[in-house]
């Protein structure tokens, strides 16, 4: 194709050369129509070349047309990024394809170390999203997520809206959102696809403390600048307390899980702050820190604590020297208020704790081997207590504060695509030593 270009100077010099030769060999008499059996030859040579030439400019004009449209239809080449609600430098995202697909998934096998007949396989989640830019400034981000496979009244499948928001840049390093949003906690809650973290499930402390993916409905600012700092603040609803089952065992699973509104039909009249920073000043090192807090009461009349005020805040490190991955996250989360709620619920097993946190430290080695294979052996130390303190514990009738649980995963993770990735861990407790297993997991993204 580099020919292509000079083609039509090429013909357009035949041309000339072939006019100039008419003009040179026509006698003063043959501009009157007379000419010789010589010159009749010359025209019909003349001839047949300029139809040669006439058919040589359609096939160049031809080639350049075709070229154009590959041309179009690639898109602007741009760096591999992460998900997209991920805070990523606004000067560094140029406007590409209007529309882009993207979708990831997780299957995992289970099997406890003592009740074998428990052992499951299961479609955890598949996610798909979307992408679409409006202009330069301006876009939409979207993800519909389906979790175990099959939804209905008698399964124990689950579709959720996971994002769902209009993105506006105001400047290069200021952009505002507004919809439905992953909260800025932690390492997981935005980035949670199955290549960005090790082991089969995610951290406890970031599902059990940090009830991710915690994602609320609201407007936030947010920006990233050069000397490395990233920051994120906004309204957005927040928990509902009048959600609590006292009877139900998910609460000591995950305090916050149950009282989450995700944007259905959520309860508005009390609004939640959340601000968060970043910095990665040096490379390899992201130090950071988050917390979102707003009352849950909400108004609603007769209920027992309806200016309880919930909080949730962290503190989080991520350095990557060379190979090696180190991370750790503190996350502590307080329910304030709700002494007067826990007395209405004497007698009951699971009572509104007052505090619970939570803290892990992780260490990782990537191996690179041939290709995009890459081997990633680690292991990773938790501590959790979904129950640290209570208010409104009436004495004989309720437990007191949870013992602490000690969580030991090791593992590795395989990817044999830089976005798809095998996994096998070993998970061991200290109390719950039931719950010990073995996992093995199939992660994809794109």
């Amino acid at each position: 194709m580099n020919s292509i270009p000079s083609a039509p100077k090429k013909i357009a010099s035949s041309v000339a050369a072939v006019l100039t030769a008419i003009a040179l060999n026509a006698a003063p008499g043959e501009a009157f129509g007379q000419s010789s059996p010589a010159i009749q030859t010359a025209e019909t040579k003349l001839l047949n070349r300029l139809e040669q030439l006439a058919a040589e400019l359609d096939r160049v004009k031809a080639e350049l047309k075709q070229m154009k449209q590959k041309q179009d239809a690639l898109p602007v080449p741009v760096a591999a990024s992460p998900s997209p609600s991920a805070s990523v430098p606004l000067s560094s995202t140029p406007f590409s394809s209007p529309t882009q697909l993207t979708a990831y998934g997780e299957i995992n096998y289970t099997r406890p170390r003592t009740d074998t007949s428990s052992t499951q396989a299961d479609v955890a989640r598949f996610v798909l999203g979307f992408q679409h830019r409006f202009d330069a400034k301006t876009k939409v981000v979207a993800e519909l997520e389906v979790e175990h496979a099959v939804t209905s009244s008698t399964d124990n499948g689950e579709v959720a809206v996971e994002q769902a928001y209009v993105e506006h840049r105001l400047n290069d390093t200021v952009g505002a959102r507004a919809g439905l949003f992953l909260i800025p906690l932690g390492l997981i809650n935005q980035n949670h696809e199955p290549h960005t973290f090790y082991g089969v499930n995610r951290p406890t402390v970031e599902t059990s403390i940090i009830p991710s993916t915690l994602r609320e409905a609201g407007v936030q600012l947010f920006g990233e600048h050069d000397n490395g700092v990233s920051w994120s603040m906004g309204i957005t609803t927040g928990f509902d307390l009048t959600k609590w089952d006292p009877l139900n065992a998910e609460g000591v699973e995950s305090p916050l899980r149950t009282l989450h509104q995700e944007g259905q039909l959520a309860k508005s009249k009390d609004l939640s702050f959340f601000a968060a920073a970043d910095w990665r000043g040096m490379p390899g090192l992201r130090i950071g820190a988050g917390f979102t807090s707003g009352k849950a009461g909400h108004g609603n009349k007769g209920f027992a604590a309806v200016n309880a005020r919930t909080t949730l805040a962290d503190m989080h490190v991520q350095w990557t020297p060379g190979a090696w991955d180190f991370a750790a996250v503190y996350a502590r989360g307080t329910i304030s208020g709700a002494g007067a709620l826990n007395t209405t619920f004497a007698g009951a097993p699971y009572l509104v704790p007052k505090s619970f946190g939570g803290w892990y430290g992780q260490a990782a080695y990537k191996q690179r081997l041939d290709g995009d294979y890459v081997l990633s052996p680690f292991v990773r130390y938790e501590q959790i207590n979904t129950g640290r303190s209570f208010d409104g514990v009436v004495a004989g009738l309720n437990v007191n504060a949870y013992d602490t649980e000690s969580i030991l995963t090791y593992g590795v993770n395989f990817n044999i695509a830089p976005t798809v990735v095998l996994k096998a861990d070993y998970q061991k407790n200290k109390i719950a030593k039931d719950s010990d297993r073995l996992n093995l997991g199939l992660g994809f993204s794109f």
